[in-house]
């Protein structure tokens, strides 16, 4: 049975370069963040609508990359992500996402600290909230009792944190 670790966290924590780094370390597949792709493409600015859309297609890739990996699927991003942004940013959060967060847990969070510098990016929008978009996740993940550990360190001492966690954690 493959296993699901999915990284999350606020924006500007290494999410997709741990994930890609997870994912070749680990020999496996790995689900990109689909908002990135999606939000890149628009020609207008996105709404609450858009994060629907968004969230339906990230259940998807996940569903298709689980059929390629190996013992355990790498997600670099969650509905929890989709979930505090759609909160953040428009005050709700569509019913069924806060049910598919339920109904589609992951067999480790891998929760990214806020240790890294921020870097610029045209879609990242809240450098100044990290700390508060922190606890927002972790409060999120202590609300529900998934399994999750906070991932620091710089460069290759986060990948290594990450790993032994995932040791640890029996999933590998």
């Amino acid at each position: 049975m493959i296993k699901k670790i999915a990284v999350t966290g606020p924006e500007s924590t290494g999410k997709s370069e741990l994930s890609k780094a997870l994912a070749s370390e680990l020999k496996t597949t790995w689900v990109p963040e689909y908002a990135r792709e999606y939000i890149g493409n628009l020609d207008r600015p996105y709404t609450s609508k858009d994060i629907e859309v968004i969230a339906r297609q990230q259940i998807h890739l996940e569903e298709e990359r689980m059929k390629s990996a190996n013992k355990v699927l790498i997600c670099d991003t969650d509905l929890i992500v989709t979930k505090i942004w759609s909160v953040f940013v428009f005050g709700f959060c569509p019913g069924w996402i806060e049910k598919e967060i339920v109904n589609r847990p992951y067999d480790l969070y891998l929760l990214m600290d806020i240790d890294l510098p921020w870097q610029e990016d045209p879609q990242r929008e809240h450098p100044h909230k990290r700390k508060e978009l922190f606890e927002f996740y972790k409060a999120e993940l202590e609300k529900h009792g998934f399994p999750f550990e906070i991932i620091s360190g710089i460069g290759s001492n986060r990948k290594n944190k990450a790993i032994e966690v995932i040791k640890n954690h029996r999933l590998i």
